[in-house]
């Protein structure tokens, strides 16, 4: 899905991993109580799917306005925007520790003013403070990791990060299952989120500071002084003269680059060709992420169950489960297979999968909507005259209309399954909670979303073979080639425009997928999405090269050749042309 660094792992690394960690249970402390932040992130990115049924069923105006939907939705995108560049600063500024601090100060503050809060906009008020503090810790946890575990099982402890991304976003969707029948459901779901924002505060207090952030503000024995805690006595001073070294490499680097405010920085990167290069590719593989609309599914997916025929938000909820708990294994599985089998072919394998899984959606959905029951004029008025949808009664040709038609003609209007039989010809009557407790009175299914349909299970298969296709490739890969595409010297400045890039697709697609299946339904935005990801496809074909294996410098060289593919999807070197298409 989703926003997170994932850090390519030696077969072994695992292993010893847990030896070292079983060794100096000190290191898994530091590691664990900074990948909170990854937990939060996760948890947020789930817990709002299963909430918006709640909370539309609460407040008629977040039930009837799609944008109010999206704009909950999407604000939590728009703050971690923010915060992630201000995270950025902050933590190079203060250092990883405080800046982690305050992240959890925002995410605990937020969660509580979406629990308390009376009315939609103070939810989307709750929402921005959310966004910041996941954007800030996006940011800085793994950092915070990765500069605190020894080098020779960082990148098994920085995954760490990654996979708690995917759990909390699993224990999201159980914990929204475990609020169905607890009264105030949507508040406990989110006001939940302050109890791991608390817990992470309180461990970070007794938690040191980054020994390389120390060393870079001259606070040499400080340093020295949280090394030894990580590392046997006899290693402490080989690790500060690497230590040494690496920020004398970081320095001189950064001198390369020249002072000057970000925009000057940028400029400058710009104007090298093997950037620029790496920049495309880089952007590219962030923004096919998410326009193949991985964040439709994790922010909105009972809401696409509903959407398929399943009315029940505890159903709903449930069949979500299954989507985030596909999403954790492939992070897994990713692991497994993005070093034997390449960044670039795990990714066209996982695109042509999505597409097929997204074409098919698309036309089940049809399928179910040109499907759907028949309205029956008795049934309608067996309410009352009144109780009829407006949109119906004034209809040319009512007798056409299906249940489709009828949830799809206006707000106002909701379709009461058939007593006997869900797909036997129903009602079409007004909405509002009147009616709908009525329609429970006997015993009927009350749909707003979605109709009845016998194609309902089969969309729910397709949506977790999209994830299935999704995870192991699209949904970790982009991360690994972010951090293995750059020149050195403008590797902060590379991956920061990417992740700008991510989390700006991010924000757009999940302001608009409600509105999308509004307006062209959910077959056509699923047929939308799957053309963005063809698009996305052969983009990559075209500029994304394998970079698996590769040291920096070999990179950099392939990147000054420029890069041509091949039939095979592995790509080829080429010697500089003019007609090189990526100047």
């Amino acid at each position: 899905m989703v926003e997170g660094g994932v850090v390519k792992l030696d077969r072994t690394e695992f292993t010893e991993c847990f030896r070292t960690s079983f060794q100096t249970p000190y290191i898994m402390r530091l590691a664990f109580s900074a990948g909170i932040g990854g937990l939060l992130f996760g948890y947020d990115t789930g817990v709002i799917s299963g909430a918006l049924l709640y909370i539309r069923d609460d407040f008629e105006e977040v039930d009837k306005k799609t944008w109010l939907q999206e704009t909950i939705v999407s604000t939590a995108v728009a703050g971690a925007i923010i915060g992630a560049g201000v995270g950025g600063w902050l933590s190079d500024r203060l250092g990883r520790k405080p800046t982690i601090l305050i992240a959890d100060i925002l995410f605990f503050v937020g969660a509580l003013i979406m629990a308390a809060a009376p009315n939609p906009s103070v939810i989307i008020l709750g929402r921005v403070f959310v966004g910041l503090g996941v954007g800030m810790a996006s940011m800085t946890s793994p950092l915070y990791i990765s500069e605190t575990s020894p080098a020779r099982i960082r990148g098994a402890l920085v995954s760490t990060n990654g996979l708690l991304i995917t759990g909390g976003q699993f224990l999201a969707y159980l914990i929204n299952l475990g609020f169905t029948q607890v009264k105030g459901t949507w508040r406990w779901m989110l006001g939940v989120a302050a109890v791991p924002a608390l817990v992470q505060f309180v461990l970070m207090l007794s938690l040191p500071e980054s020994p390389r952030w120390l060393y870079r503000k001259e606070k040499v024995s400080e340093a020295e002084a949280i090394l030894s805690r990580i590392y046997p006595t006899e290693q402490v001073e080989e690790e500060m003269n690497a230590l040494k070294q690496s920020i004398e490499k970081e320095v001189a680097e950064e001198g390369e680059i020249g002072e000057g405010s970000i925009f000057t920085k940028v400029r400058k990167a710009l104007g090298n060709k093997i950037f620029r290069r790496g920049l495309y590719a880089g952007i590219t593989v962030q923004v096919a992420q998410q326009f193949v609309g991985i964040n439709t599914v994790m922010y909105y997916s009972p809401t696409i169950v509903q959407l398929a025929g399943f009315a029940s938000n505890k159903t709903a909820l449930a069949l979500s489960l299954i989507t985030s708990g596909l999403n954790a294994v492939g992070s897994i599985v990713s692991m497994a297979f993005v070093d034997r089998y390449g960044r670039r072919r795990l990714m066209i394998i996982s695109m042509i999968g999505i597409i097929t899984c997204l074409i098919v959606l698309a036309v089940v959905f049809e399928q179910a909507s040109v499907h759907s029951p028949k309205i029956s004029y008795s049934e309608s008025t067996h309410f009352g005259l009144n109780a009829t949808c407006p949109a119906y009664n004034k209809a040319s040709n009512p007798a056409s209309w299906n249940c489709m038609n009828c949830v799809r003609a206006h707000p106002d209007c909701a379709f009461c399954a058939n007593k006997g039989n869900e797909l036997l010809p129903g009602a079409c009557i007004s909405d509002s909670n009147t009616m709908k407790q009525a329609c429970h009175g006997e015993s009927r299914v009350y749909f707003t979303e979605g109709c009845p349909s016998k194609f309902g299970f089969l969309a729910v298969v397709l949506l977790g073979a999209y994830i299935i296709s999704y995870s192991p490739g699209m949904g970790t890969v982009p991360w690994i080639v972010n951090s293995e595409i750059y020149p050195l010297r403008y590797r902060g400045i590379g991956g920061g425009l990417a992740a700008v890039s991510n989390w700006s697709s991010n924000l757009i697609v999940s302001e608009t997928f409600l509105t999308l299946t509004e307006h062209l339904g959910s077959s056509g935005t699923f047929l939308l999405f799957a053309g963005f990801s063809a698009t996305g496809l052969i983009c990559i074909y075209i500029i994304v090269p394998e970079t698996k294996g590769l040291p920096i410098e070999e990179v950099e060289q392939m990147l000054e050749k420029g890069f041509k593919p091949n039939l095979c999807g592995l790509g080829k070197k080429k010697e500089p042309s003019k007609e090189d298409g990526l100047q």
